[in-house]
């Protein structure tokens, strides 16, 4: 994994002042060398500057980059950040083509690819990836980002130049790309928060390449065009058919992410889905005389504050305990203290760029600090609950028939500690149901659907859209902040094509929870962990942390200089910060209530503050 920057301008000559935009390339490389630790580099040619850090995963003695070949009178050169499973295939293919290959690096069979079959080839790639590609001969910069937007990829203009940067701080080391805030940009914080519009970065005129879309860059023109988009199809595969496809697809697909020069890791919550990533990647190693190593996560002295609850119905620990010892794995328990998840609060927006999931964000940011101490790659069994069907809201007739975003479906929660005029200024209400409808507009459907499998395709649409992406930006900017790679076998796009179109009663056969993907996994689980009722992600029940979050926020207030006070009421926050612990409707999803709340302004305030936004 890595971070990718640059520029291109089509009536630039950077050769003639070469020290000057090498020197910006270093900066842009600078402002994100957490994403790559190992190794970095640049390249300038007349028209265009790519810079490159590298964390060293694949090939780790020739893979260098920006990678740079040439035949004739053209010129090609790429920057990558991500890694391509199916490299050997292609390899291959190649090879027999007749092209010849001077690394083991999956940069060089992209860019070999390129060069002998255009743009096209991406369609080829199974992988996660962000790509910037310079050809000399037409005269053109590509932009492509895989198809469920894993890797990020931002953008933006100034003039006739364009900018482009893995994260958003990386635009911001360009001249004259400047942190600015206009109402979209604050409606975008508050009403869809920690969210973010797919294809918009949130500040004013920073873009982001949508997932499997591809952005040309030329003399005259800007093209835009969509090398894949995910459709509705009939389903014909019977039951049985299904759960042997769907068994397949997700061992392939683990299989193929366990590619790696180094040693791999997986994250182990004794939940089915990490649990199937997990029983996988140890069983392969085990044929290699390999041990997996494993890790879970939990908060200090949380067995001692856990209630059972509806959405939190066990702790994961008895769970762990039995996959480790099913599975063999050399485990490792990790628990982040109270401390430690107020810490990272900021270091998580530091590595978002935004305010973000608030302590569900900074925990994972801590967690994976502690994973990179034995391992630069893990597995994950992220993205499962969206593309099955996993959540609370795929089964609620309320969230079925309520016509907003249906992890946050009211804004009264979000509303509680702004200032008055604020809330009537931002029209929050309309900008998130203006997002919303504009989602289910593009949602794929077969002209024979009923009203009832219409909504179903409707609210998984959304999910892949809005709520996976923002846990797969959470995934990607806490892992890499960090120097981890983290994997998601379960957003395999194969996976996604397949059961986007399984319908619901297949999905969830006799109302059992992402039954389809228990079905898929028997005689790799025990039977407790395979039919386990679903948990989601841990959090902290300790009050100490709440008082930890109001007393933070109270100092912020006493602080007359503090940006945050032209958008909050005083009044407000203090009588939230008194009220008990148990106030507050969740506002997004399931784990984020009042203590989040408190978490989230503190990070809005210090992101207005570090960032030194204009708004």
């Amino acid at each position: 994994m890595c971070g990718i920057a640059g520029f291109f301008n089509p009536y630039m000559d950077y050769k003639a002042n070469e020290p000057e935009w090498k020197h910006i390339l270093e900066d842009m490389n600078r402002a994100q060398k957490r994403r790559g630790p190992d190794d970095e580099g640049t390249y300038l040619s007349s028209l265009c500057g790519l810079a490159h850090v590298r964390l060293e995963i694949i090939d780790l003695a020739t893979g260098h980059q920006p990678m740079i070949r040439r035949s004739q009178n053209r010129e090609c050169a790429i920057v990558f950040n991500g890694e391509i499973y199916n490299m050997a295939e292609l390899k291959a293919e190649l090879i027999l083509e007749g092209a010849d290959f001077c690394t083991s690096s999956d940069t060089e069979v992209i860019l070999t690819g390129y060069m002998l079959h255009g743009k096209d080839y991406i369609k080829k790639l199974n992988g996660i990836f962000a790509i910037a590609l310079w050809d000399s001969v037409p005269g053109e910069l590509c932009l492509f980002r895989d198809r469920l937007g894993v890797k990020p990829l931002f953008y933006t203009m100034t003039g006739e130049t364009l900018v482009f940067s893995s994260e958003i701080k990386g635009l911001f080391a360009y001249p004259g790309v400047d942190p600015v805030l206009n109402r979209a940009g604050l409606c975008e914080i508050f009403a869809l928060g920690p969210a973010k519009t797919y294809g918009k970065g949130v500040f004013k005129d920073i873009l982001e390449v949508l997932p499997g879309q591809c952005i040309t860059f030329d003399r005259t023109s800007c093209t835009e065009e969509f090398y894949w988009m995910l459709e509705s199809r009939p389903h014909e595969d019977s039951m049985e058919k299904t759960i042997e496809k769907t068994a397949w697809l997700v061992e392939d697909a683990v299989k193929k992410q366990m590619l790696s020069d180094i040693p791999i890791s997986t994250f182990l919550s004794g939940g089915v889905d990490s649990s199937l990533v997990t029983a996988i990647c140890a069983r392969e190693l085990k044929k290699q005389g390999k041990v997996l190593n494993t890790f879970s996560f939990d908060f200090v002295d949380n067995n001692r504050y856990f209630r059972s609850n509806s959405f939190q119905p066990s702790q994961d620990r008895p769970y762990v305990d039995k996959m480790v010892e099913y599975a063999g794995t050399n485990h490792r328990y990790l628990e982040c203290s109270n401390q430690d998840q107020l810490d990272c609060l900021y270091k998580a927006v530091d590595a978002r760029d935004l305010p973000c999931m608030a302590d569900v964000e900074s925990s994972m940011l801590y967690f994976c600090s502690q994973v990179k101490d034995y391992n630069k790659v893990t597995l994950t069994g992220e993205c499962a609950d969206e593309i099955f069907g996993g959540y609370p809201w795929f089964h609620s007739r309320e969230a079925f028939e309520t016509a907003a975003f249906p992890w946050s479906r009211s804004m009264e929660p979000r509303q509680t500690l702004l200032d008055d005029c604020l809330i009537r200024d931002l029209r929050m209400e309309e900008y998130a149901r203006e997002a919303y409808e504009k989602t289910i507009q593009e949602t794929p459907r077969l002209p024979g659907d009923t009203p009832e499998e219409k909504r179903r395709r409707e609210i998984a649409w959304l999910n892949l859209r809005w709520f996976m992406v923002t846990l797969l930006d959470r995934m990607d900017r806490t892992s890499m902040y960090n120097g981890l790679e983290a994997r998601v076998p379960l957003a395999d796009h194969r996976i996604v094509e397949y059961i986007f179109n399984v319908p619901w009663q297949m999905k969830c056969p006799d109302g059992i929870v992402k039954g389809l993907l228990r079905h898929a996994g028997e005689g790799l689980l025990p039977s407790e962990i395979l039919w386990r009722k679903k948990s989601p992600y841990p959090k902290t029940y300790d009050p100490a942390y709440e008082k930890l979050l109001g007393d933070q926020l109270k100092e912020v207030l006493a602080d007359p200089n503090a940006p945050i006070h032209s958008l909050l009421d005083t009044k407000k926050v203090y009588a939230f910060v008194n009220s008990p612990s148990d106030y507050g409707k969740p506002w997004y999803g399931q784990l984020m209530a009042g203590p989040q709340m408190l978490a989230y302004m503190l990070q809005v305030n210090y992101w207005l503050a570090h960032y030194k936004i204009r708004f």
